[in-house]
C-alpha cells in the first residue's frame, strides 16, 4: 500500500495534495468533529487540540454567537497548528443554489474552508455548482457515499452513482465520507465518522467503530471523532490516544 505522501504525488487537487502530505509530515490521521455551539468552545478546541489533528471539522451555522472574527481566528489556528478546515455543510440542492450557499451569505465558506462536502442526491449538477466556486480557489469536495447512522439510505445504488460522479470530477472531488474504502484509487481520501476506542452506539442511532477497524480492516484514511474527545475529562490526553491508535492502524496496514 502506498504511503500518504506517495499518494499525494499522484493527485492533482491542491487540497488533496496538501492534506496527504500534512498527514505524513505530522503523523496523524485524526479529524476532530467540533460540534459545539459557542465561539469560545470552538476556538478552544482548535487551539488546544490542533497539534494532534490533520483536520478540524466544523458546523459553522450552529455557532450561536458567530461573527467574522471567528473565521479569522480559525484560519490563524489552522496555520499555527498545521491542520485543514473542513466545513461539514452537506450541501444538497441544485447547482445554482449551492454555488451561492458556498460563496455568499454570512459564512462565505469557500473563502476559509479548505474542504466541504455534499450529498449526491441532486445529481452531478451539485458538483458543478460547487466546483465553479471552489476549484479556482484550490478547494476540495467530499461526497457523502455512506453515513454511520442506523437505517441510512446512503447505500447500494446511491453509493454506486456517487462513485461515478466522483470519478468524473477528480479535479475537485477529493474523496468520500464513508465507512470503508469504496474504490481503489489513491487520490480519493476516505474519511470515516462514528469512531470511538470502544464499539457501541448512542440513543440517536449513531454507530461507533474502533480506529483499528476503520483504518486497518475497512481501509479508510481518516478517523473522525467528536464527543469522545472534546467531552472527555482530559480532551488533550484523549486526542493523543486517538491519534496514536489511528496512526498505529495506518502503519500496520502499510
Amino acid at each position: 500500500m502506498l504511503s500518504y505522501s506517495q499518494r499525494a504525488d499522484l493527485c492533482s487537487n491542491p487540497t488533496a495534495i496538501h492534506l496527504l502530505k500534512l498527514m505524513d509530515r505530522k503523523k496523524t490521521n485524526l479529524c476532530i468533529a467540533a460540534d459545539v455551539v459557542m465561539k469560545d468552545e470552538l476556538l478552544k478546541i482548535a487551539d488546544e487540540l490542533g497539534p494532534e489533528i490533520c483536520i478540524l471539522k466544523t458546523h459553522i451555522d450552529i455557532i450561536a454567537d458567530f461573527d467574522a472574527d471567528l473565521l479569522i481566528e480559525l484560519q490563524r489556528f489552522s496555520e499555527k497548528h498545521d491542520f485543514l478546515l473542513f466545513e461539514d455543510r452537506k450541501f444538497a440542492d441544485i447547482g445554482n443554489t449551492v454555488k451561492y450557499q458556498y460563496q455568499d451569505g454570512i459564512y462565505n465558506i469557500a473563502d476559509w474552508a479548505h474542504i466541504t462536502n455534499a450529498h449526491s442526491v441532486p445529481g452531478p449538477g451539485i458538483i458543478q455548482g460547487l466546483k465553479e466556486v471552489g476549484l479556482p480557489r484550490g478547494r476540495g469536495l467530499l461526497l457523502l457515499a455512506e453515513m454511520s447512522s442506523k437505517g441510512t439510505l446512503a447505500k447500494g445504488n446511491y453509493t454506486e452513482e456517487t462513485l461515478k460522479m466522483a470519478q468524473e470530477n477528480k479535479d475537485f472531488v477529493i474523496g468520500f465520507i464513508t465507512m470503508r474504502q469504496l474504490i481503489d484509487d489513491p487520490c480519493f481520501i476516505n474519511m470515516t465518522p462514528g469512531v470511538q476506542l470502544a464499539t457501541g452506539g448512542d440513543t440517536l442511532g449513531q454507530q461507533y467503530y474502533t480506529p483499528e477497524k476503520v483504518i486497518k480492516e475497512n481501509k479508510s484514511d481518516i478517523i473522525i471523532v467528536g464527543r469522545g474527545i472534546y467531552e472527555a475529562d482530559n480532551p488533550l490526553a484523549e486526542a493523543k490516544k486517538y491519534r496514536e491508535a489511528g496512526w498505529l492502524a495506518y502503519q500496520s496496514r502499510t
